[in-house]
């Protein structure tokens, strides 16, 4: 089904939740973005948003879920956070931040490579922290804690390997290919496809979230810790945007890879309300730089949050 012909599902407790949900949706479908979002008060329990049981290729979102895994392996003494780790950017993954920019090899704590991992987004900190905990049990913990609606099935590289397969090192042609198949539901970059991608819900991201914060999954000491983690993500040119003031404070997750934007995470208020938000978009235009669409999703952001903190 195209773009055009899509019409959303939308979630909301009311009339009032329903209409905020209905004019994101037609924000996003106003500027060629296709999409799913949900945003869910921690503690009453309402909600609004669309499409949010479409499954959808997380990007660097994936990275939030490998880090519980890790973490949980921390708490239980099975992972030593301290264990030296060293990269080398000529075998490592590709990527534009931390020590995948690198020329030169490093050595870095297992801990760093979490903070590398969720703060910059670095993909060479996660793909060394997926040696360590291989996708099959990461994705496996996964299935044990419950989190049906969150699927890893391969490491950050893959994203780029499959990119270049089908592109060569044309990444305008691997967008090119990326907004075509869009509109097709057939895809010829294999990590762009639900059905192989890491891959999740914005109703599964928002639950797995809701766990985190309320130290409903793993260990408490796991959970404490990805929420420290998130709040020192670097980026803040989407659901954060606009909720920067004295008395909120954000934790997230971007992802982004060829038309994908994406975000997820929990903004909570010094009033002690807490909402916790997934962004998944797909652009249907080419375009390697879009801060229209950043800002749309930051709109979101701020308008679920002002509807649902007086729930």
């Amino acid at each position: 089904m195209s773009a055009a012909a899509h019409h959303p599902v939308y979630t909301g407790g009311d009339a009032g939740l329903s209409a905020v949900a209905e004019a994101i949706a037609a924000d996003w479908a106003a500027l060629g973005v296709r999409g799913s979002f949900l945003a869910r008060n921690l503690d009453t329990g309402e909600q609004l948003g669309f499409d949010t049981d479409e499954p959808v290729p997380l990007a660097s979102v994936a990275k939030v879920p490998l880090a519980l895994v890790v973490l949980d392996r921390i708490a239980a003494g099975e992972l030593d956070p301290a264990r030296p780790v060293t990269v080398d950017p000529g075998t490592s993954s590709v990527g534009p931040t931390g020590l995948a920019a690198f020329r030169h090899p490093a050595t870095v704590a297992v801990g760093d490579l979490l903070l590398l991992m969720l703060s910059v987004s670095d993909n060479a900190a996660a793909d060394a922290l997926f040696d360590l905990v291989p996708v099959a049990e990461t994705d496996a913990r996964l299935r044990a804690w419950g989190c049906d609606g969150i699927r890893v099935r391969h490491r950050m590289n893959h994203l780029y390997e499959c990119a270049a397969g089908a592109a060569g090192n044309d990444f305008s042609l691997a967008l090119e290919l990326a907004v075509r198949d869009e509109g097709t539901g057939r895809h010829t970059i294999e990590t762009l496809d639900p059905a192989h991608a890491n891959a999740g819900t914005a109703a599964a991201l928002v639950g797995l979230l809701q766990r985190v914060w309320r130290d409903e999954i793993a260990t408490p000491a796991a959970t404490a810790e990805l929420r420290r983690l998130m709040g020192h993500q670097v980026f803040t040119q989407r659901l954060a945007a606009e909720l920067r003031a004295d008395t909120l404070r954000w934790s997230g997750k971007t992802g982004t890879f060829l038309h994908l934007r994406h975000e997820v995470g929990v903004v909570e208020a010094d009033s002690g309300d807490r909402v916790a938000m997934a962004a998944l978009t797909r652009a249907t235009r080419r375009a390697g730089l879009a801060p229209d669409v950043d800002l749309a999703i930051g709109a979101a952001g701020r308008d679920a949050f002002e509807a649902l903190r007086s729930y």
